[in-house]
């Protein structure tokens, strides 16, 4: 079993990512961390063995490139997935410095986030079986499991607006409409609808009905957050 210290300070999260730990088979989940002190007190732990860390990059009492350096300088012998909403080439670039061996951008749906972690089992099961001086062959594979390929989108939507899109259900106050979407980011309410419809095929949004005149009821889109 890969024994997983789940980290981020937003309980919800921290609560999420646990769960879709324990629904993945050769993961089990070896602690929560609210915060990055909590995390170094977690993986100091000898009685507490860490195979790897699921680690947010923002937190209030540190941010996760510290405890990645600090985790190194300490010889833990532990590997971190970045599991965050910062996607800004320093920081991903800073990440990878550290030894950070995936990098996960919220939000994400459980699939993407089976995908990195079997990527990851498959990659320390091929460090498991290797003994002695590795071809390179065997090196390239070790490392190209670590891959993943993105599932591509439907025709005509893009990463990066689906993001916005995302971004705008998930810190509204209330579920949205695709006209509300559509003209805060700029886009006609056809385009919306259809990005909105993809999140909620997904599973990252919900469609609810929202009653108000007469005639059929507006559909709207709430973010999933549990």
């Amino acid at each position: 079993m890969i024994r997983v210290l789940v980290v981020d300070d937003d309980a919800l999260a921290l609560e999420l990512h646990a769960a879709y730990v324990e629904r993945l088979p050769g993961f089990e989940v070896a602690g929560q961390a609210a915060g990055a002190r909590a995390a170094l007190t977690a993986i100091a732990d000898p009685a507490r063995p860490i195979d790897l860390v699921l680690l947010d990059m923002t937190m209030p009492d540190g941010g996760g490139l510290d405890v990645a350096r600090r985790v190194r300088a300490m010889g833990a012998g532990v590997d971190i997935i970045a599991v965050t909403a910062v996607r800004d080439a320093a920081t991903v670039r800073a990440a990878v410095s550290t030894g950070v061996v995936q990098y996960l951008i919220k939000p994400f749906t459980f699939a993407a986030f089976r995908e990195r972690l079997e990527a990851y089992r498959a990659y320390a099961e091929g460090l498991d079986r290797a003994a002695g001086d590795a071809t390179q062959s065997e090196v390239d594979a070790l490392l190209g499991s670590l891959r993943t390929m993105a599932p591509a989108l439907p025709k005509g939507l893009s990463e990066e607006t689906l993001q916005a899109v995302a971004e705008r259900v998930r810190t509204a106050s209330g579920a949205v409409s695709s006209t509300e979407v559509g003209e805060r980011e700029g886009m006609s309410r056809v385009t919306a609808r259809r990005y909105l419809e993809h999140l909620a095929d997904v599973g990252r949004v919900r469609r609810e009905p929202r009653y108000g005149g007469p005639g059929r009821p507006e559909i709207t889109y709430a973010w999933v957050r549990a």
